[in-house]
């Protein structure tokens, strides 16, 4: 007895012995270095572009980790659910330089991606020393060297569906994958032959992540915005047909005309003028670059029933209309009291809708609205107060009065533009949704988010049809 007791002791203490030798290193503060410079860093030469290197694929724009934007020297500021990150002159209180130097959690970027080198933390904490100073003067916008995304960041930033219902473009992180809507089966990922990260091949559709999709009304084309450029796929091959560049940085919103020859493009960086392109399709010849449109990021665009006029929405609060193809400005709609996050434009052409994200105390706590107006009158004719959080995407089920929302509150929701009543919910997400598509006939709605999954839906019944997996994941779907 004494025997086998003193036998299971020895294999306790071999185990937990091995067990000890096994544990990874425990995280190693940054390394603290003194800087020799003179001049004071400033955010705009100095620290932005520290933060578009290593922190703002996770924390700008859609994807905000920790409720965290770091994509503009305000939201930064402002910081996210840890509180604010900055103590202007007081750079060892600044849960920034904490969590970047890895002295206190969370550790930022996480122990799987690539920490800020010392001389960047040393830089950061000198101009919190000196008092964060904001962006001074005329902008300089400074050159960014993009890197492939984190493998862990691959949320759903978009989605779109065929006209013909057989095909559902997903965008996952920089990648593009493409399943058929009848099965959920994963056919193919798009990919760019020419992409690099680093001098090393990359088989995937862009550099950085996929912001937006939308497919040709005759279902040759797929096009797909990214940082800095728009590409524009053969639906049926899924080859890359050609490459629009010339952008000011992100491109998070494409919509084609009803008659597919025109594609309109929405963007812009954070606190500068929106940017708004419209493209001749299929040769992607620039047809205007409406200048001076918005103050501020443009999240949504959306033509006109007869292609005459585009409606936009952006992080300046307004949504208007352009003519179209002058550029001209027409009409200006005055409501939302945050972003401007999508706009759709019913098919007769009296209504337009804009998705908001207004703030907490506008309807009460923390309501996402939709707001419907009327065109001709320039007046807002209703204000839904459609989901718990605000409403990051909106679609017009074809020629309907119909739409869908999705949300931040997990939500995914059909909608009646002429009274506002909710038709119909889709459920199943368990975290924030920023995508949502749905066919021509309404038959077919597929909405994505945070997960990285896409939830393919029944849209007559609002039933799960299938969920939709990155490749690989399943034992039902071949690797890309």
């Amino acid at each position: 007895m004494r025997t086998g007791l003193l036998s299971c002791v020895a294999l306790i203490l071999t185990a937990t012995f091995a067990w000890d030798q096994e544990k990874p290193p425990a995280m190693q503060p940054i390394k603290v270095v003194a800087l020799d410079r003179k001049e004071p860093p400033t955010f705009e030469k100095d620290i932005e572009p520290i933060l578009v290197k290593k922190c703002t694929f996770c924390h700008s724009g859609n994807v905000k980790e920790g409720k965290f934007d770091m994509g503009s020297f305000e939201t930064l500021m402002k910081g996210g659910k840890h509180g604010k990150p900055i103590v202007p002159g007081k750079s060892a209180e600044s849960l920034l330089i904490k969590s970047a130097g890895k002295t206190e959690r969370p550790f930022m970027p996480p122990k799987t991606e690539t920490p800020l080198t010392p001389e960047e933390l040393a830089v950061i904490k000198l101009w919190i020393e000196q008092g964060a100073k904001p962006p001074s003067g005329a902008r300089v916008r400074t050159a960014v060297t993009l890197h492939a995304p984190p493998a862990t960041v691959h949320p759903v930033q978009a989605v779109a569906i065929s006209p013909d219902k057989s095909a559902v473009a997903v965008g996952r992180g920089n990648e593009i994958h493409i399943y058929d809507a009848g099965s959920g089966t994963y056919v193919r990922s798009l990919l760019d032959p020419k992409l690099t990260s680093d001098q090393k091949p990359l088989r995937t559709a862009h550099l950085a992540l996929v912001e937006s999709l939308a497919y040709s009304p005759d279902g040759k084309f797929l096009v797909s915005g990214a940082y800095q450029e728009v590409n524009i796929w053969d639906a049926q091959s899924g080859l890359l047909r050609q490459k629009l560049t010339g952008f000011a940085d992100r491109v998070v919103a494409v919509a084609f005309s009803a008659n597919g020859k025109l594609l309109a493009t929405g963007g812009g960086a954070p606190t500068e003028d929106g940017e708004i392109k419209v493209f001749e399709m299929p040769s992607g010849k620039q047809l205007v670059d409406i200048k001076n449109g918005h103050s501020d990021t443009v999240f949504g665009v959306a033509f006109s029933p007869d292609g005459t006029k585009l409606a936009t929405g952006a992080a300046d609060k307004f949504v208007k209309v352009f003519e179209i193809p002058s550029g001209k400005f027409l009409k200006s709609f005055e409501g939302h009291t945050n972003h401007v996050l999508d706009v759709g434009w019913k098919a007769d052409g009296k209504l337009i809708v804009s998705a908001g994200a207004e703030s907490p105390t506008a309807l009460g706590a923390g309501v996402g609205i939709v707001k419907v107006w009327d065109y001709e009158k320039g007046e807002q004719v209703r204000t839904i107060p459609a989901h718990g959080r605000q409403v990051t995407r909106l679609a017009f089920v074809g020629n309907t009065s119909q739409f869908v929302t999705c949300s931040g509150d997990q939500g995914v929701k059909l909608w009646n533009a002429d009274n506002g009543g909710n038709l119909r919910n889709f459920g199943g997400s368990t975290d924030y949704v920023y995508a949502v598509g749905v066919s021509p006939d309404g038959a077919v709605v597929a909405a994505g988010g945070e997960e990285g999954v896409v939830r393919l839906y029944n849209g007559q019944n609002a039933q799960l049809i299938k969920t939709l997996t990155p490749p690989g994941t399943d034992a039902t779907q071949p690797k890309k």
